[in-house]
């Protein structure tokens, strides 16, 4: 039987319908081409981001280093420029005490002063008069001191100290260092005597709220008891050496070879003080019972051997301190 003929318009239509699902076909080809490229768009804008945050991370913290390597770099400026102005001043100072070093120190030894004995190891003491620490270093270390010194076992190097007179109501600190160093000038025979007299519990002061003022009669009379020239004793405290002590008192602390290295006052210089052959002491770190037991085995002294001439301590005069 024959096939009945299709018409032109069912004809028509079929094709129609032929290029619309074509066109439907070609437009979810683009759309998912389109969809495909918004994804590859939005991971690389994700890339981008995340490249762009770690970047900006980096320049931050690069900024940060250098911004604190500026600032620290503005401050250690900063602290040397002060300590050269300082240094400056206390060299052109009228009333230079002769026998100070160029640092500001006294030198005592078997030799005399400003005399070091060789291959004896030196001792720095930065001592403030009213400083209750120094007061307790000075008190058990004094006699040890004096006795090596005489002996010619070590070289001991002061340095008398301004820093406290907020301390005080009179400017003691300034007053008993220039009284002291009026003294090492005048009469340095006696002047280790005397400042051990003047860190003695009897006659060194309390400070702050609890400091009573001490008059230059007083410090005078301190001189004598300590043997003292009778002339020089009542000079002492005539301010000889007070612009001297002042502009001293400036300079010392930024001397960076003086700051602490370790604690809470790490970076910065406190009182007591001591070097030994140009090496911080951080006596902190020592663990005998006491300050004379420590300094002894700093420099390698037996306790036996001390004042006896010839016994030497080990570390020599060029060795650091033994912990």
């Amino acid at each position: 039987m024959a096939q009945p003929k299709q018409s032109k318009n069912s004809t028509r239509d079929s094709r129609q319908q032929g290029r619309i699902r074509a066109r439907q076909k070609r437009r979810e080809a683009q759309l998912e081409e389109e969809r495909l490229l918004q994804e590859q768009r939005a991971l690389e804008r994700r890339q981008q981001t995340a490249i762009g945050a770690v970047t900006a991370a980096i320049i931050v913290i690069a900024i940060a280093v250098i911004a604190g390597t500026v600032i620290y770099n503005n401050i250690r400026n900063s602290k040397a420029s002060i300590r050269d102005s300082a240094y400056a001043a206390m060299q052109a100072v009228k009333n230079k005490p002769s026998y100070a070093n160029s640092e500001g120190g006294f030198v005592f030894s078997k030799n005399g002063i400003g005399k070091k004995v060789k291959g004896a190891p030196t001792v720095e003491d930065y001592m403030d008069f009213i400083c209750p620490a120094c007061g307790s270093a000075n008190r058990a270390l004094d006699a040890t001191f004096i006795k090596m010194v005489d002996s010619g076992q070590l070289n001991l190097e002061v340095y008398p100290e301004g820093f406290l007179d907020a301390s005080s109501t009179d400017n003691y600190s300034t007053r008993a260092a220039a009284a002291a160093i009026y003294v090492i000038q005048n009469d340095p025979n006696h002047a280790l005597q005397f400042i051990s007299k003047m860190f003695s519990t009897e006659n060194q002061p309390q400070e702050a709220s609890g400091y009573i003022p001490v008059t230059n009669a007083r410090i005078q009379q301190i001189a004598k008891d300590a043997g003292v020239d009778a002339d020089v004793a009542k000079k002492c405290t005539d301010g000889t050496y007070t612009e001297w002590v002042r502009t001293a008192a400036k300079y010392t602390p930024y001397r960076s070879e003086l700051w602490n290295v370790s604690g809470s006052n790490k970076g910065s210089m406190t009182t007591p003080t001591f070097r030994i052959n140009g090496h911080y002491w951080d006596f902190s770190r020592a663990t005998g019972p006491d300050w004379q037991t420590n300094l002894l085995r700093a420099i390698g002294m037996k306790k036996a051997d001390i004042g006896i001439a010839g016994k030497m301590p080990s570390i020599g005069s060029d060795k650091g301190p033994i912990y």
